[in-house]
């Protein structure tokens, strides 16, 4: 039993004592006088529970409200006493409850109005925009910047301190193309932190324990509340088992590519050869991979080709295609 239920039990049980004792005085049967403290009691209680959802303007404002209402229901049932003098303490009582039961109406519903009033009396914290770890092949991909710029991606932006250890190992590996990886993965560091208005943060919190940075990467946003933000297909596959939110880039950018349906014509060139026997390899403007049924052929060469098929996963996306013309046009 919690400990609300008990205060509200304890609430009713005095009320109830009391209304027998005020009912006893009052030469009332003892039951009268315990069902009418109850009523109370109850309305109390309701009271509280719609106290306890409103916002704090509303209560304020209803409160000035009634407060005025009763002041300018009592101003009033003098006048009506004093017009019709028979009407005794009645008009005062009425005047009073009617006059403050309106005031509370008014106040309530029309307090939101003053807006600028309640900023400056009831100013409100801007809610926490939760974080987001940058996982290295993010910072590698070099997107992230480009989305931060326009302004896509709120609140912090948390780079840990051992994924700039990572990137330290690969800008210092002996492989030309790694070393080029890393360094622009710190350049992109470097662009995030010097971009207006973007809130960059190093984290040099470790996990001790664990030494694969993937893992440490996914504990880290456990802990934080995190989200993660990658462009790796097998980090994205282990915060969905592991329960964090993933923000991969590639989503997003398939997300925003041009639909492509079968049937749908398009020129392509053939670059290379695919997997398949036969098969011929191509790639739109933004990087997709479109692969040609038996258009090895054709490699080195533009050709018309009709969609057949479109495979849309995190890693990619991949259209496959076959060729219209038996004869295509020399690039």
């Amino acid at each position: 039993m919690s400990a609300g239920l008990v205060a509200r039990l304890i609430l009713a049980g005095l009320a109830a004592l009391a209304g027998a004792a005020a009912g006893e005085g009052a030469g009332w049967p003892p039951p009268i006088g315990v069902l009418a403290a109850l009523a109370l009691a109850a309305l109390v209680l309701v009271a509280e529970r719609a106290a306890a959802h409103a916002r704090i303007e509303r209560l304020v404002w209803g409160t000035v409200g009634g407060l005025i209402g009763l002041v300018a229901g009592l101003a009033a049932g003098v006048v009506v006493r004093g017009l019709v003098p028979a009407l005794g303490p009645s008009a005062l009582a009425l005047g009073a409850l009617l006059g403050s039961g309106l005031g509370i109406a008014v106040g309530i519903r029309r307090g939101s109005d003053l807006s600028g009033l309640n900023a400056l009396l009831f100013p409100r914290p801007a809610p926490e925009r939760a974080s987001k770890l940058v996982d290295t092949s993010a910072l590698i991909d070099g997107r992230i910047a480009d989305l931060a710029a326009t302004g896509f991606i709120d609140g912090p932006l948390v780079v840990p301190q051992f994924v700039l250890r990572e990137l330290q190992q690969i800008a210092d590996s002996g492989d030309p193309r790694k070393r080029t990886r890393g360094k622009l993965g710190f350049d992109v560091v470097q662009r995030l932190q010097r971009l207006p208005g973007a809130m960059v943060e190093v984290d040099a919190t470790d996990v001790p324990g664990v030494a694969e940075v993937d893992e440490k990467l996914l504990e880290l946003a456990r802990a934080r509340g995190a989200k993660v933000i990658t462009t790796d297909y097998n980090l994205n596959k282990r915060a969905e088992l592991s329960g964090v939110t993933v923000l991969n880039v590639n989503d997003l950018s398939n997300a925003l590519k041009p639909a492509v349906v079968a049937g749908e014509a398009m020129r392509v060139q053939v670059l290379r050869e695919g997997k398949e026997s036969g098969q011929g390899v191509a790639y739109l403007d933004d990087g997709t991979m479109v692969v040609v049924d038996q258009g090895k052929r054709w490699i080195g060469q533009s050709v018309d080709v009709a969609v057949t098929s479109v495979l849309q996963t995190s890693a990619g996306r991949i259209i496959f295609t076959r060729v219209r013309d038996e004869e295509p046009a020399r690039a």
